[in-house]
């Protein structure tokens, strides 16, 4: 149904996404988001000042809406008249280039100067006086069969 056709009235109960879709529908080419509010406000009669007003919120309005999409160079057009160019890569050849890659790489070592910032200074301390072993305690299986009964 082309905007000439519709009444007023109804009109004015449409959201500005709706009539952007019939103007971008009518005009059968992609426009600049400023021309279509233009044609919206011309179409709704409202004032000029309008345009100034409300023109971010119908920028929000048509980004958020799927039934449009942004061009390049600040064009919008419908979303029916253009395909999505999706690129599918097998992932198992992507994965194997990655480990190919990665063999490859030469591993640097690391530098025994450079400081450790996880290392935990006090763990560096070496108490010889005390034995680790001093608090072990030997069973014979003998003795732990007999304990368990």
């Amino acid at each position: 149904m082309k905007l000439s056709e519709i009444p007023k009235e109804e009109l004015e109960l449409m959201g500005y996404d709706d009539i952007a879709y019939l103007v971008l529908q009518e005009s059968g080419k992609k426009m600049k988001l400023i021309d279509i509010f233009k044609k919206i406000n011309k179409v709704l009669e409202l004032p000029d000042s309008s345009v100034e007003n409300h023109l971010v919120d119908f920028f929000e309005v048509m980004s958020t809406n799927k039934k449009f999409v942004m061009l390049k160079n600040g064009f919008w057009d419908l979303q029916s008249r253009h395909k999505a160019d999706f690129v599918i890569e097998d992932s198992d050849d992507e994965l194997e280039s990655e480990i190919e890659d990665t063999e490859d790489e030469v591993v640097e070592e690391e530098n025994p100067d450079d400081e450790d910032i996880f290392y935990d200074q006090e763990d560096e301390t070496d108490d010889t006086d005390e034995d680790d072993l001093a608090d072990l305690v030997v069973i014979d299986s003998n003795e732990e069969d007999e304990q368990n009964l």
